[in-house]
């Protein structure tokens, strides 16, 4: 089984943490830091640990900002020295979120010099709460900063619905204030930077829909390879719906001449195991068309009722007359994400986000082991 979380932050990272600190602060109280961060640790979860943390800094480090500050940026790694970094950083992140705002400017400008060592996403994120226009404007000035990772900063830390993260209510009912930030990220000569782009546009599109479509319209004219395939990780959420413009942007428009079977090969499916189907398109018109395939898998909830789930399969263009055969194999076994319910579901096809074939099928839970 993978680690858990929660180990990322544990006490030998604690004590790394507090010599760090404690070469570039004399009076550091390091003893009495490393009591209080590593108090009840092993039973905490991973945010609970780094509140902890965030407390013990909170008891140890001088009251007054800038000085603390001041002692947090020196300890940062310089020049080949080591310094706070990875995990460590994510309680000062906490630290920096809750006393931070009261001296504004300083305590962006810790962030900024924090996140190549770690991402100060969470911790910005208090800042454009208590003062959107007057951070967003700070922030705006990092889009051409020649670290990489405070360019990724100004579009990760402005999400509207980073994960793990609080949520920026302001920007869920109006992104505009963020498009020129996202725009001018647009072609970032960093990967890393263009798909937080994409992740953010895709945050925005689950709340207005037709204006991230309407944005990537603006923007695919004439778009560089690294931009279309950016625009259309954006886009994911959107055309997994079958939102009609967002299908335009890529050309996948209606194909009405097309026909589109889809075969069973085991009606019936042992939890654990997975449904065999095969797919056959045919272009019956006398055009083109770029078709794009996805399935919905129609999942029985405890209440009976269906909730379907869009999973991707593949992307083809079909010449007149021409036909194409898929078969694929969907798991039905345990995830962390989803609760199976025994009975009969539905696989539904979606050609160009519009349903055109679906069969039902059932779906059995093992016995469970006599005791």
């Amino acid at each position: 089984m993978p680690e858990p979380l929660k180990n990322l932050l544990h006490e030998a990272l604690v004590g790394d943490m507090a010599d760090r600190i404690a070469a570039n602060a004399p009076a550091f109280d390091r003893d009495r830091f490393m009591a209080l961060a590593t108090d009840r640790l092993a039973a905490l979860e991973l945010m609970e640990r780094s509140a902890l943390i965030r407390d013990a800094l909170f008891a140890t480090l001088p009251d007054d900002f800038p000085e603390a500050a001041a002692i947090l940026k020196a300890s940062l790694p310089a020049a080949g020295r080591p310094g706070l970094s990875g995990w460590m950083l994510l309680p000062v992140n906490q630290f920096i979120a809750a006393r931070g705002p009261d001296h504004f400017d300083l305590g962006l400008d810790l962030l900024k010099a924090l996140t190549p060592h770690f991402t100060a996403e969470f911790g910005i994120r208090q800042f454009i709460h208590r003062d959107q226009q007057r951070t967003l404007a700070i922030i705006s000035g990092w889009v051409a900063d020649p670290d990489r990772h405070v360019r990724r900063l100004a579009s990760e830390g402005t999400r509207p619905r980073l994960p793990w993260a609080m949520r920026l209510p302001q920007l869920v009912k109006d992104p505009a204030p963020i498009l020129p930030i996202l725009t001018a990220l647009l072609d970032d000569p960093e990967d890393y930077v263009r798909r937080s782009v994409a992740n953010s546009l895709n945050d925005i599109a689950k709340d207005h829909p037709n204006l991230v479509a309407a944005f990537i319209a603006g923007h695919i004219e004439v778009a560089s390879a690294e931009r279309r395939r950016l625009l259309k990780h954006a886009s994911r959420t959107l055309l997994k719906n079958g939102h009609a413009q967002a299908l335009a942007n890529f050309g996948f428009g209606a194909a009405a001449a097309l026909t589109c079977e889809l075969r069973l090969l085991n009606g019936e499916v042992m939890f654990g195991e997975g449904l065999n189907f095969e797919i056959r398109l045919t272009n019956a018109g006398e055009t083109a068309h770029a078709l794009m395939i996805d399935y919905a898998i129609h999942h029985v909830k405890a209440d009976g009722s269906l909730s379907p789930k869009v999973f991707k399969c593949k992307t083809v263009t079909l010449a007149p007359g021409q036909s194409h055969a898929i078969e694929r194999r969907h798991a039905m076994r345990p995830i962390t994400t989803r609760r199976y319910y025994p009975g009969k579901h539905r696989i539904a096809i979606l050609i160009n986000g519009a349903e055109s074939a679906s069969e039902s099928f059932v779906l059995r839970m093992p016995s469970p082991d006599p005791a």
